[in-house]
């Protein structure tokens, strides 16, 4: 008896640690972010803002941040719905939709060029209601590797 409950308490232990383990290098090598967009649904002019910070990660200087937005699949189609993204950084700014409600592919990946540094995203709506959407986003060099990517969230309504 206290060896099967000491054998499943060790076999719990051991996949929530696996868990943990597998959701932290998901964290650390992928660059998206997911969730609702106007969570109670009532709320057209609903806008997230974050700040994505470019930096030199030993990889070298950014030289510019990739992204592409996503209406998930989970997602109705709605008629006229769509979820949009603008990247700026100083005076220079690039925007996206993507044009097929709640299929399961991303708009296309937009580039801005403005270097190392602070870049703000902005990701909207077109209508009243709850979208969940998949922002992926990655800063590059000029050699397009990988470098420093770090993303705060700084308004969300």
């Amino acid at each position: 008896m206290i060896y099967s409950k000491l054998s499943n308490f060790l076999l719990i232990t051991a996949l929530l640690s696996f868990l943990l383990m597998i959701s932290q290098v998901k964290v650390s090598h992928a660059h998206n972010i997911a969730g609702p967009i106007d969570p109670a649904g009532n709320v057209p002019t609903f806008t997230a803002v974050a700040i994505v910070s470019c930096t030199d990660d030993g990889n070298g200087p950014a030289d510019h941040l990739l992204a592409n937005i996503k209406d998930h699949p989970s997602n109705p189609a709605v008629d006229g719905m769509f979820v949009n993204m603008t990247l700026f950084k100083g005076n220079k700014a690039v925007s996206v939709t993507d044009v097929t409600p709640g299929d399961d592919n991303p708009s296309q990946t937009i580039k801005l060029s403005a270097g190392n540094g602070v870049y703000y995203m902005i990701v909207s709506k077109t209508k009243p209601g709850v979208r969940n959407v998949v922002v992926d986003y990655h800063c590059m060099t000029a050699d397009n590797a990988h470098t420093g990517t770090d993303i705060v969230l700084i308004h969300y309504e």
